[in-house]
């Protein structure tokens, strides 16, 4: 049996993958996955300071023409339009 006869509730988008399974059981498996990591071992939820620390040192792995779109919004702008191209290209592709 496949998951759009389980679910006949959208007909023309076929469900795969995790939006098959059902609701009850999509929230206990992230019920599960929420509380597989001990607080204790969740140290950015413990220690902000060193959550931030780990969030410099991301940002500074970026080089600085391709950092902060929020100081160069052309830089947004072309990348925003880059994704968008590449996404149509792809949606062409499969049709």
């Amino acid at each position: 049996m496949r998951c759009s006869d389980e679910f006949p509730s959208s007909p023309t988008k076929s469900r795969r993958g995790f939006a098959c399974v059902a609701p009850e059981k999509q929230r206990e498996i992230a019920r599960r996955g929420g509380s597989a990591v001990p607080a204790e071992k969740r140290s950015f939820s413990q220690n902000p300071d060193l959550a931030a620390a780990a969030g410099r040192k991301g940002g500074t792995s970026v080089a600085p023409e391709k950092r902060s779109f929020s100081r160069d919004p052309a830089l947004a702008s072309a990348a925003g339009k880059k994704g968008g191209v590449a996404s149509h290209k792809k949606a062409s592709a499969r049709a």
